[in-house]
């Protein structure tokens, strides 16, 4: 059984074709790249990986449960949009909460999962601010926060390090070494950054893994391979 499986996953908008015969067939326990411009159908493909949005035709499958029928989906699944879905009248630890009611994550469990992630992503000290009062950078990793709260079988993320500091980067790229290693697998959506642009033009040979590294910005000892 694979972690995501698709069949000539395809979406349209009128005269407009986002996402066309896409196959893919992903296992657990892996980053898998999805790279391409603004414009390519990343996050088209995403929505539709994580039941927001139909497929026109095709099928998609999370863990062996159809994107159809989105009750088996959504528990396994955590995802962090290109704008994470954040209220800005709450605290950060409110969001969180919220968040954590949502999955019915027991309070006693949800109360020492948001301390650790919230001490892991540097935000413990700004938890109980306003979310109004964020920047871009805080906002991206509360996202990111409550993406992981309940512990998803498969991860989707656009753009992750985007606005991040190196800092807060590198505990992205850790936490993502820390998920595959614990079979958890990773989508990973980006954008091709230049020096994967220029490998691919001028066809220098370049491993999954140096795209890794090029699309994150560096590399700790306990980086994911690609697979």
């Amino acid at each position: 059984m694979y972690a995501i499986e698709t069949t000539d996953l395809t979406k349209r908008y009128e005269s407009t074709t986002a996402v066309e015969g896409l196959d893919l067939a992903i296992p657990e326990g892996v980053v898998y790249g999805f790279l391409g411009p603004n414009g390519a159908g990343k996050t088209t493909t995403m929505r539709m990986l994580t039941t927001l949005t139909n497929p026109t035709s095709g099928s998609a499958a999370i863990a062996g449960h159809s994107v159809a029928t989105r009750d088996d989906v959504v528990d396994r699944i955590g995802y962090l949009p290109e704008e994470p879905p954040l209220y800005d009248e709450l605290t950060g630890r409110e969001q969180l909460d919220y968040i954590a009611g949502l999955r019915d994550i027991p309070a006693d469990r949800s109360e020492e999962r948001i301390g650790s992630l919230l001490d892991r992503f540097d935000l413990t000290a700004d938890a109980d601010d306003r979310i109004s009062t964020y920047s871009k950078g805080m906002k991206r990793k509360t996202g990111i926060i409550q993406a992981l709260l309940h512990d998803p079988e498969v991860v989707f993320l656009d753009e992750p390090t985007s606005g991040l500091d190196p800092r807060a980067a590198r505990t992205v790229r850790n936490t993502i070494a820390e998920l595959v290693a614990g079979d958890t697998t990773v989508f990973l959506a980006e954008g091709p950054p230049d020096a994967l642009t220029e490998r691919m033009e001028t066809g220098e040979e370049s491993t999954l893994e140096d795209v890794f590294l090029a699309v994150t910005g560096g590399r700790e000892d306990a980086a994911p391979e690609y697979e």
